[in-house]
């Protein structure tokens, strides 16, 4: 499994002015249904729901939404840098500039946990997370994204 078959270039954006959580999920939201014609408002109340067990910000700015949606029919992903950092309730109450948020099927068992082992590896790489920071080109980020995935990561 790679990040790039699980990132289209059109789902990563770098947004100016997220204003909370439920803003940045509406957004994610709009992109997923956009991208890949995922229900929005489902998508929106997923992720609110994964949510309300934990909060999926796993720290040094770095935040992994993620829910399981009905009639997917495989693991989608949408990558957001924001521009201002966004209070998220972390576990390191870091505020969160990075946001990789992973759509699965609701039966996808297996697949939709070695996508966020994927996921989450590829942005605990702290040489990754500084190059998205170090840029705000869509296509340059997807390239990072999808170019660190051939990175050794343990």
């Amino acid at each position: 499994m790679e990040l790039s078959n699980l990132l289209k270039p059109a789902a990563v954006k770098v947004l100016a002015h997220v204003t909370s959580k439920k803003r940045l999920f509406q957004d994610l939201g709009e992109i997923a249904h956009s991208v890949y014609g995922l229900n929005a408002p489902e998508t929106v109340d997923a992720l609110q729901e994964r949510e309300s067990l934990g909060p999926t910000g796993v720290g040094h700015g770095v935040a992994l939404p993620h829910a399981r949606l009905h009639g997917l029919g495989q693991v989608v992903g949408v990558f957001l840098r924001l521009e201002k950092p966004l209070d998220f309730d972390a576990v390191d109450r870091q505020p969160v500039d990075l946001v990789f948020s992973l759509f699965a099927p609701k039966d996808s068992g297996v697949e939709h946990l070695k996508a966020l082992a994927l996921v989450s590896r590829t942005m605990r790489n702290s040489e990754t997370c500084a190059k998205l920071r170090a840029n705000s080109d869509p296509a340059a980020l997807h390239a990072v994204l999808t170019d660190a995935t051939g990175v050794q990561l343990a």
